[in-house]
């Protein structure tokens, strides 16, 4: 059973259609499993924002925060490794 609903802003939306299909797969199977524990192992709080972390998949990297109040895991940057942080 998923206890966090996951949300994506609208850029977040636009940069997962830019992926291409073998690297979205994967991708996607670590979002949805951020439903049932929205702060896995390996994930890391970034610097300077006290919601946002950050999720590793290959190169891509995947910025979210977590809203525990409303029971909320919004995907705010989805992107390789070498653009998502500008």
């Amino acid at each position: 059973m998923d206890s966090f609903k996951i949300l994506f802003k609208r850029s977040a939306e636009k940069e997962l259609r830019r992926i291409s299909p073998p690297y979205l797969s994967q991708i996607l199977k670590k979002i949805h499993s951020l439903a049932a524990e929205p702060r896995p192992e390996g994930i890391q709080m970034l610097k300077g924002e006290n919601r946002h972390f950050r999720l590793r998949q290959g190169d891509y990297r995947i910025i979210y925060e977590v809203d525990t109040v409303r029971g909320e895991v919004v995907i705010i940057k989805i992107g390789h490794r070498r653009e998502v942080y500008e």
